[in-house]
């Protein structure tokens, strides 16, 4: 009974190597987000370019600002799936020694869930106040009721970032400085 105890206990230890599947499938995931934005920041900037030059009759006034704030959105995400993975990675499989070797403050330095969970979720957040600023681009107000609407957003968003500020400050270990 010894022997298969000590069996299945070193199975149920390797089997934390299964969560390099998800490590891989968010890294892959990051990195086609990352080509993704770079790929619509370079239209941007290509139709723009030809806008000024004359080449395009396509007002850039029109898409210019949507378009990037979509782009650094697809960055946010491709930021919270590296995160992930390499949390993942941290917990499950082993410490970076790259990171441990520096002694760097960085995203990647989690040591449990919860931290993970906090880093996601702060990113995440980011990435709805800037979906919620690109849909506010594209606002067009009918009466001064949707201008004051606007306005109750945009302080409960801020109040959402001054809270949620505040509780980080309250963690953060003594020794540590903020950025």
């Amino acid at each position: 009974m010894k022997k298969f105890e000590a069996v299945f206990e070193r199975f149920l230890w390797n089997s934390r190597f299964l969560v390099l599947i998800a490590v891989i499938a968010s890294l892959l995931g990051s990195v086609v987000l990352l080509v993704v934005g770079t790929v619509d920041v370079v239209s941007v900037a290509y139709r723009a370019v030809s806008f000024y030059l004359g080449r395009s009759e396509q007002n850039i006034h029109e898409f210019i600002v949507t378009d990037i704030v979509i782009a650094i959105d697809i960055y946010l995400v491709a930021v919270v799936l590296l995160i992930f993975g390499a949390g993942l990675y941290r917990l499950f499989i082993s410490p970076i020694d790259e990171l441990d070797e520096s002694g760097a403050e960085h995203p990647f330095n989690i040591q449990t869930f919860d931290e993970l969970k906090d880093k996601i979720v702060r990113v995440v957040i980011l990435a709805v106040i800037i979906e919620f600023f690109r849909a506010v681009v594209d606002i067009r107000f009918s009466t001064p009721l949707d201008a004051i609407y606007l306005a109750l957003s945009v302080l409960a968003l801020a109040a959402a970032l001054f809270l949620m500020s505040m509780s980080y400050h309250k963690v953060l270990p003594k020794n540590r400085k903020d950025d």
